[in-house]
């Protein structure tokens, strides 16, 4: 008997446990906002509807830029420390059960950044290694490593081909473009650009590369096909930190990190359109798919500003937690 009712409460209990996971997951929006939060060193999970935190996860030391997968099951958090440290993981969080797991070890790279997903593969930069890299998550291995020789390689975009890669390396004034030119081989363009280049974007058509300069104000447009500046725009900016198109291309924000402004450009005109003041400090910039808001993070101020973009007003506040920073968009769960 006292079997009986000890494999009854093994019962009981492992469905207590399956019903609260259930009820966890089901408490995940979809789709979601994830924003990290630097000095927290945790992942919030939002619902952009309510622009409510629903879940925060821990992850690795001084994560600045989120990434996730295209089914919804995992996040990424590159581990950066600075180009002078020795940091040397990005942060795997599972949006499922909501809980870390063991990080990507890049081994000898070092102080990850930039994040892309593209054609199943994580691609990173490492910054302190000069260096960008792709893990496949199919495998848990990090299978291929190129490069840049270029001083603080900060961020990454994958062209839609897959045949194109880009970065901007902010202490040596370039933009690297890769082709690649066969199955394993990449050539490198680079492309002089103004001072400081962090932030950039590239067209939603594919045809011109914009970098923001954090240190002399301005913007490079570049064109793609012949891999040159085309023109140096005067957005005048303290120290611009992102910039972001908008899915229809039509405009381009950029940050500032030391005014705390949004600034708003005609992609067309190539003219400021709008100036927003979202806190002291403004960092990382996520565009929802459908062009309807942008989420901003006020680093300092440790909210998230919601502009919509029809109206080009702050609609709404987050409070994700420390030093928000880079964000990432769930599309939904498969």
């Amino acid at each position: 008997m006292r079997g009986v009712i000890s494999v009854l409460k093994r019962i009981s209990l492992l469905l207590v446990c399956l019903n609260a996971s259930a009820w966890l997951f089901a408490q995940i929006p979809s789709p979601a906002l994830l924003v990290l939060n630097k000095s927290d060193r945790t992942l919030a999970v939002v619902n952009p509807s309510t622009l409510e935190v629903v879940a925060r996860v821990a992850t690795g030391e001084d994560p600045h830029e989120a990434e996730a997968s295209p089914d919804g099951k995992l996040a990424f958090a590159s581990d950066y420390g600075g180009p002078q440290g020795d940091l040397h993981m990005i942060s795997v969080i599972d949006l499922a059960d909501l809980k870390p797991l063991p990080p990507i070890d890049l081994g000898a790279l070092r102080a990850a950044h930039g994040l892309e997903f593209a054609g199943g593969k994580l691609y990173f930069t490492a910054e302190g290694s000069k260096a960008i890299g792709s893990y496949d998550p199919a495998s848990g291995r990090i299978d291929w490593v190129m490069g840049t020789g270029q001083d603080r390689t900060h961020m990454v975009k994958v062209s839609r081909d897959g045949r194109q890669i880009y970065t901007s390396n902010v202490s040596s004034d370039t933009i690297s473009i890769f082709d690649r030119t066969s199955q394993n081989g990449w050539e490198q363009t680079l492309v002089p650009v103004g001072k400081g280049p962090e932030g950039f974007d590239v067209s939603p058509d594919g045809k011109e590369l914009w970098a923001a300069n954090s240190h002399d104000g301005t913007i490079s447009v570049i064109d793609i096909a012949s891999k040159k500046v085309v023109q140096t725009l005067n957005i005048p900016t303290k120290m611009a930190n992102r910039l972001k198109f908008t899915p229809d291309g039509k405009r381009v924000l950029i940050s500032d990190l030391r005014s705390g402004d949004l600034v708003v450009v005609d992609a067309g005109s190539k003219k400021e359109i709008k100036r927003l003041k979202v806190g002291s400090g403004a960092a990382g910039i996520l565009v929802q798919p459908d062009g309807s808001r942008a989420f901003v993070a006020a680093s300092p101020d440790n909210q998230v500003a919601v502009i919509d973009l029809k109206t080009l007003e702050i609609s709404g506040r987050i409070s994700p937690g420390k030093e928000p920073d880079g964000m990432a968009w769930v599309s939904g769960r498969k």
